[in-house]
């Protein structure tokens, strides 16, 4: 619960085109208004606010995480490490891991309502090469539009990723993958890869929609090669999580992947860097509260 505790407050007021600022002072003064004891822990970048969340915890509960995926990415690297609790605060665009964990984005305020009230529970997390994620760690055309929308200066927020996405398709092609899934070899060609602890990424897109975050398993979604204009329809449908019915989509459970490809891999939209990866599940490794 999060009376009587020590917390440190970490906000990204630029998230979400300023949402962070309003948000992070909606917290604020819910816990002073509450008498909650909390620290508020800044910093120049992210690289230098982990820094001092990990100096700081020592003495804390546990973080209050206000942001998008990107900031609370980076606080629950801390938190797990740590064995300490991570409330997030949703005030990004996509907020995929408050809505894995079942939060409404709409409702910034409820998981601290629910921190006030009930202890934590633990929940799994993705691992990729040692680096924790909550939601999706992917690769393929996906990263390849995650690759080219971070050098576009325009249009802003989601819709840059729709105008880069219509840049990458039409020279997309396939890639060969090399996989072993628990132990067993695969090579095939495939267009996108994502592994599962959370369920959607983007925003909402449900690309692993029955992914667990308790279950001790990710989900594996293979999209084998399709064509472009089979790809323009299907798509539509992730953010219903129905593509996994079409006949080219493959879902399989899994403790641990490794991934050979010439291609990048993004976690939670943050770039984890060039294949090879191995992207496993650590379960029970965060203290968290889910609705």
């Amino acid at each position: 619960m999060i009376e009587d505790a020590m917390w440190l407050l970490a906000i990204n007021p630029t998230s979400g085109r300023g949402s962070g600022a309003v948000i992070g002072q909606q917290v604020s003064n819910f816990l002073a208004d509450r008498k909650i004891h909390y620290r508020l822990v800044t910093g120049a970048n992210a690289l230098q606010l982990q820094e001092n969340l990990r100096r700081e915890v020592s003495v804390s509960t546990g973080i209050i995480a206000v942001g998008g995926d990107g900031l609370i990415h980076m606080a629950l690297q801390v938190a797990a490490s740590a064995k300490i609790a991570l409330v997030a605060i949703p005030a990004g665009t996509g907020n995929d891991f408050v809505r894995a964990l079942g939060w409404n984005p709409d409702k910034p305020l409820e998981p601290l309502w629910k921190a006030l009230n009930e202890d934590a529970e633990e929940i799994d997390l993705g691992n990729v090469d040692g680096e924790f994620f909550g939601a999706i760690a992917s690769t393929g055309f996906d990263s390849i539009v995650n690759e080219r929308a971070n050098r576009m200066s325009w249009p802003k927020g989601p819709s840059k990723y729709n105008v880069a996405m219509a840049l990458e398709l039409p020279k997309f092609k396939p890639l060969e993958y090399v996989f072993e899934i628990d132990g067993k070899r695969y090579e095939r060609e495939a267009m996108l890869i994502a592994a599962g602890n959370g369920n959607s990424y983007g925003g909402g897109m449900l690309v692993c929609p029955d992914a667990d975050l308790t279950d001790g398993f990710l989900d594996l979604m293979i999209l084998n090669p399709v064509s472009k204009r089979e790809f323009v329809r299907i798509f539509p449908s992730v953010y219903e999580g129905k593509h996994v019915e079409h006949p080219q989509v493959e879902v399989i459970r899994a403790k641990e992947i490794h991934i050979d490809a010439p291609a990048i891999c993004y976690a939670d939209g943050e770039r984890i860097g060039p294949m090879p990866a191995t992207i496993s599940v650590s379960e029970k490794a965060l203290l968290s509260w889910r609705n």
